[in-house]
């Protein structure tokens, strides 16, 4: 039942989650081009709405960036160039947590201000609140992974999950076996992480995928006033 429950987590969600991502995401900028955006609230507590985006952007990309870069690179790569898995291991542990600091610190300060200020509660839907607080679950899972990555600083922990990603991007069907007796702290992370990814396309994270070129040529609202309606109401 164990092997069961492994494979379906980290052997077929992940292609569900990838796939839910990659189709959800066409679909909806060809379909609601006009929801294709952040939904930036701006105009209310802006001071705090500054500090708590610029903290969680920084570190959101060192973290994602980093994840990119250190599960996907192949491991002959890191051999090649004569770098040690503890070096790697130590390197992670620390940017890692400097940049999971900053983007906890900052997504705390977004969570607060979308919960506790009644006008941005008000103009808050259910999806921004949801995503931003999967957000900062996931960031508080992912500095809990430090204490236990800091008891195998031999970097062996790190191999099995480098090892896991490229072979679900390989398309190995035994690569849920390679995380089978990893911590369950970084079993959460990864399933939370996948779940992410799945919601990505339902929710303002989309933003992320596009620079905004195209509202260059986009075609704007039109708004038309009745002028029946208009003398009616005069």
């Amino acid at each position: 039942m164990a092997d069961f429950v492994n494979h379906m987590l980290f052997g077929i969600y992940p292609y569900i989650a990838l796939a839910v991502l990659a189709l959800g995401s066409i679909i909806r900028y060809d379909r609601e081009p006009y929801s294709w955006r952040s939904g930036s609230s701006q105009l209310l507590r802006r001071k705090q709405l500054m500090w708590g985006s610029v903290l969680f952007h920084a570190g959101v990309l060192v973290i994602f960036f980093g994840h990119l870069g250190g599960l996907l690179t192949p491991i002959a790569i890191f051999d090649a160039l004569g770098i040690p898995h503890s070096s790697k291991q130590i390197l992670a542990i620390i940017a890692g947590g400097i940049a999971g600091v900053l983007a906890f610190a900052g997504a705390t300060l977004l969570l607060h201000r979308r919960l506790f200020d009644p006008r941005i509660r008000k103009t808050s839907s259910f999806s921004d609140i949801m995503i931003l607080l999967l957000l900062w679950v996931q960031l508080l899972l992912g500095l809990g992974t430090i204490p236990v990555s800091m008891q195998h600083l031999d970097g062996h922990e790190m191999v099995k999950f480098m090892t896991w990603a490229q072979g679900i991007f390989t398309f190995q069907g035994d690569a849920s076996s390679y995380v089978a007796d990893a911590n369950i702290v970084f079993k959460l992370h990864l399933v939370l992480g996948l779940t992410i990814l799945l919601l990505f396309p339902f929710t303002r994270l989309v933003h992320m995928l596009s620079a905004p070129v195209r509202y260059v040529w986009r075609p704007g609202y039109q708004v038309v006033r009745s002028r029946k309606l208009g003398l009616r109401h005069g």
